[in-house]
């Protein structure tokens, strides 16, 4: 007689590039030992989920159910041995159900349907009246809870400026964060759902921006992703297979030995404690003040990135 499959109901607080990762853990679980557990999740962002094969419904009151609250502690350590945030929750999940479980995907996994596939982009909708043409994503702002991850936003025009030639950028971000509006760029700030992010990233050519949401859906697709990382993490903590990390570590004498994990550039008086845990060496800009390690990521960096990959054709 075939045992019955486990139920989990796996949860998690956290923001959705945390809730992407996530997917990693459970698509390793279900190829490590099919058909042995049945998996539900409750996050914040259902559309993560959505079409996923491996999520089953299962009632917060069910009594075969076991609940685990996902984490991934192994980030304390990331400064003195090699973890990669990618193979984090699924380890996690292993200690917690007391079996061996390791990574077995290098990306995080969006199940689009056919049919989302096929629709239109919002680029195609709106502003090129149905023309297909190459472009790129960026995020071009921060949350106030980690400011410290800020690329000065005049660097990132010029490199809208100095790439338009080769494809058209559009601008996303969440309202309510802090964004400032590129010229040349196609603006969608606060206009998209999670489900209109993902279509978006899976027709584009590139990306660009900080360890962001952004970063993991640009993975889940297997796009190219230029990171502008700075100081502030690891260089082995955040990797996927098509991703360049533009880095400071080991350049300033806060990041000479490990990345500082510092919240904020300056404190902005909101009472939060990461207005305590601000970065040594802020540079005022002329639009909004940046880590000194940010600051010396140079447009040319990225700019010769970009241009790599622009004449790879792409599908649109």
């Amino acid at each position: 007689m075939k045992k019955p499959s486990r139920k989990l109901i796996l949860a998690s607080p956290l923001c959705p590039g945390d809730l992407l990762t996530m997917t990693i853990a459970v698509e390793s679980l279900h190829a490590t030992y099919p058909g042995q557990y049945l998996t539900d999740v409750r996050t914040c962002c259902p559309d993560i989920w959505l079409n996923n094969p491996h999520i089953t419904p299962i009632a917060d009151d069910d009594p075969d159910a076991t609940r685990i609250d996902m984490e991934y502690p192994q980030i304390n350590r990331s400064n003195q041995t090699l973890i990669n945030f990618a193979s984090c929750y699924s380890e996690f999940l292993g200690e917690k159900l007391g079996r061996p479980l390791h990574a077995t995907v290098n990306r995080p996994h969006i199940y689009l349907t056919e049919q989302e596939q096929g629709w239109m982009t919002m680029v195609q909708e709106h502003f090129t009246h149905g023309r297909k043409m190459p472009y790129g994503v960026l995020v071009a702002g921060s949350k106030c809870d980690y400011t410290i991850k800020q690329w000065p936003v005049e660097s990132y025009q010029e490199v809208v400026d100095r790439t338009l030639g080769l494809l058209q950028w559009v601008q996303i971000g969440e309202a309510g964060h802090n964004h400032h509006r590129l010229q040349r760029c196609i603006s969608v700030l606060g206009e998209t759902t999670h489900r209109m992010l993902h279509r978006l990233v899976f027709h584009a050519s590139i990306g660009l921006g900080p360890v962001t949401y952004l970063m993991h859906v640009c993975a889940a697709f297997e796009k190219p992703y230029v990171y502008l990382a700075g100081g502030r993490e690891p260089v082995t903590w955040l990797s996927y297979p098509k991703m360049h990390t533009l880095h400071t570590i080991g350049a300033l004498d806060c990041c000479r030995q490990n990345a500082c994990w510092k919240s904020r550039v300056v404190p902005i008086g909101d009472g939060d404690p990461k207005d305590r845990q601000l970065c040594e060496y802020p540079v005022i800009g002329p639009m909004i003040p940046v880590a000194r390690c940010m600051a010396m990521i140079q447009p040319d960096d990225v700019v010769r990135i970009i241009q790599r990959y622009a004449t790879i054709p792409q599908a649109c």
